[in-house]
């Protein structure tokens, strides 16, 4: 199994305004982008090249939106919450890269 190119811990995971959970993992390997709990179970799998993902207006910089499945998916990536007024980890911005990396839209 190839190194993943792109993989993150401690994420929360949320569908509308429902937590899915609050300790899951994102991981991009081998063409797909898997959204797991913290147990390694499988909320949601696609191939990366039918992945949207970006950032929310509304939400901080730690936030980021990946639409799979025709799913929408609210991703905190970070070990933190920011303080008010500062930016959260770039964790978000690799993320969104990572998709277009991976899906060949680097442009």
């Amino acid at each position: 199994m190839a190194e993943p190119e792109f993989s993150a811990s401690g994420v929360r995971i949320g569908r509308g305004l429902r937590s899915l959970t609050r300790a899951g993992q994102v991981r991009i390997s081998d063409g797909r982008l898997e959204l797991l709990t913290s147990y390694g179970s499988e909320i949601d799998s696609a191939p990366v090249q039918t992945v949207r993902a970006s950032r929310p207006w509304f939400a901080s910089e730690d936030r980021a939106l990946a639409d799979l499945n025709g799913t929408r998916y609210l991703l905190t990536l970070g070990d933190h919450d920011p303080a008010p007024g500062q930016p959260g980890p770039p964790a978000a911005e690799r993320f969104i890269e990572a998709v277009r990396h991976a899906a060949g839209r680097d442009h």
